[in-house]
């Protein structure tokens, strides 16, 4: 099974890339935020906890998060070819549970794509967004404490899984097109 973690801050192109990424490889998607705005949408419990977070620009607690993925993993199709995650993990224990789920059923982590791009882009790309899809989370002020959130808790994973020699970084300026052949390129190379 083909199994990556998509990486970078907010605005980095993750949700683009991933969807390319998908019909590529015929990967199951595993969006956290997809799966945490649906529950909010639907007024649900989780969803009403997690929009508490969101709405603030704040990760929603790590058990809440191990959760969800085991909930999802668990739904997936006998004949998966393997799992693109976008959003997860966050924090340096969620990548360590999401190890110890993936070798519960007996496969593991192919590698981690790593979005980079500068933050003023960051702040731009979201800014622009939030005018064309009406997000709420895109806002200046939670984008700014988005990327502080990032950078104090997300960021830390880089080190993590380049220690363990499978993250691929990847320029995230430029078209979509030349990006995603970057990716590309990496993920044949694993």
């Amino acid at each position: 099974m083909l199994n990556l973690v998509l990486f970078g801050a907010p605005g980095s192109g993750k949700g683009t890339q991933s969807e390319k990424i998908i019909d590529k490889y015929g990967l199951h998607h595993i969006s956290t935020g997809e799966v945490l705005r649906k529950q909010i949408k639907e007024g649900t419990e989780l969803g009403k906890i997690a929009d508490s977070y969101i709405s603030k620009g704040h990760l929603i607690p790590d058990d809440l998060m191990i959760d969800i993925l085991r909930q999802e993993l668990k739904g997936l199709p006998k004949d998966c070819k393997g799992v693109i995650f976008d959003g997860f993990p966050r924090t340096i224990p969620q990548a360590v549970e999401l190890e110890n789920l993936l070798a519960e059923t007996g496969t593991e982590l192919t590698g981690v794509v790593g979005l980079e791009v500068p933050e003023e882009e960051l702040v731009a790309r979201m800014l622009k967004r939030g005018k064309e899809t009406g997000r709420a989370d895109d806002n200046i002020d939670t984008i700014l404490n988005r990327l502080k959130v990032y950078h104090n808790q997300t960021e830390p994973l880089k080190e993590h899984y380049q220690g363990k020699g499978n993250y691929m970084q990847i320029n995230g300026l430029g078209n979509v097109d030349g990006i995603f052949n970057s990716i590309v390129k990496a993920i044949e190379a694993k």
